[in-house]
Parts: C-alpha cells; structure tokens; sequence
C-alpha cells in the first residue's frame, strides 16, 4: 500500500430548499474540476430570512481530496 497525501479545500453551498441540498449543490460542483472526493465536514451553517421565514441556506463544507500519485 502506498503513501497518499491529501488536500482540503473549503467551498460554501446555497440552497433555498435546504441545508442539505446546500451541501449537494457545493459536492456537485467541485465534482465538475476534483477528482479523489473522499470526505466532507460541515463547517457553518447560516440562512438568510425574508418575511420570517427561511429564504435561503448556506452551508459551509471542507472537502477532503486524495491528490494524484
């Protein structure tokens, strides 16, 4: 078994349907440019409000990534 080293970038995901779909919204995308997603960790979470009620999420994620041997 060989050595790998890892990488972490952090990204915020928005979504108005839900902190859920916030976090799948941000793993879709850096899904288009990064290889090797392993992990993600949710890091804040925040949500905009319109007329009380939730109008907006944001979730911030750290995203763990194998780099290329």
């Amino acid at each position: 078994m060989s050595d790998h080293v890892y990488k972490k970038i952090q990204l915020v995901g928005s979504s108005q349907s839900s902190s859920d779909d916030a976090i799948r919204n941000a793993i879709a995308r850096a899904g288009e440019t990064i290889s090797n997603m392993g992990w993600f960790e949710v890091v804040e979470t925040r949500g905009h409000i319109e007329d009380g009620q939730v109008a907006h999420w944001q979730v911030t994620i750290d995203i763990g990534f194998r780099l290329k041997d």
